[in-house]
């Protein structure tokens, strides 16, 4: 991506409430099958959602639709809460993590669209399962919101801390706030 359109991208970026980001390359991400056995072992969203696996296909089928784009786009945004060791108050805090998420796809989509027509859709992985309905329609029938639904990054089999480490961005931590990751993979 050339130094003018990061730029405006970055001023359409920063009026939203997104606290810390960086620019990456998808062989930056580290992909584990631990993560993936993790989400087996211990998600009750295991099976249940097309947001999370096996729905989303296996660790290397993700490793190389994430390989296929040209950047990555890392960020984080925080929730304040009144005790984060509360998950039923902490997950309430997603929805606005999710909204942002999908601000941040939008214009990158718009952007791509400005530069290259026909180019790949951006791909925006966020932090939980996706929870745009009661429940999902998986594995009876199709996505019924697939322009709403986002992966979480976790189902792809992406090491969060490592990614976190590699892109400099801290988490915050702390009795009252929640850090949310986010990422959106772009063509450029």
């Amino acid at each position: 991506m050339d130094s003018q359109t990061r730029l405006l991208l970055e001023e359409k970026l920063l009026e939203l409430p997104v606290v810390q980001y960086a620019w990456m390359k998808p062989e930056d991400i580290e992909f584990s099958e631990k993560v993936r056995y993790i989400c087996r072992t211990e998600c009750p969203r295991y099976g249940t959602s097309w947001s999370c696996p096996p729905a989303v296909g296996t660790v290397e089928e993700c490793r190389s639709r994430c390989e296929a784009y040209d950047g990555v786009f890392v960020f984080t945004t925080i929730a304040e809460v009144n005790d984060a060791a509360n998950m039923e108050e902490t997950l309430a805090t997603r929805a606005g993590h999710e909204a942002v998420t999908r601000e941040i796809q939008d214009i990158f989509e718009m952007s791509d669209k400005k530069h290259k027509a026909g180019s790949r859709s951006p791909l925006a992985l966020s932090a939980e399962s996706c929870a745009t309905c009661r429940k999902c329609a998986y594995p009876d029938a199709p996505c019924r919101h697939p322009e709403q639904m986002l992966p979480c990054i976790e189902s792809y089999g992406i090491v969060v801390p490592k990614l976190a480490e590699k892109a400099g961005i801290e988490f915050m931590t702390g009795a009252k706030v929640v850090t949310w990751f986010g990422i959106v993979l772009f063509t450029e």
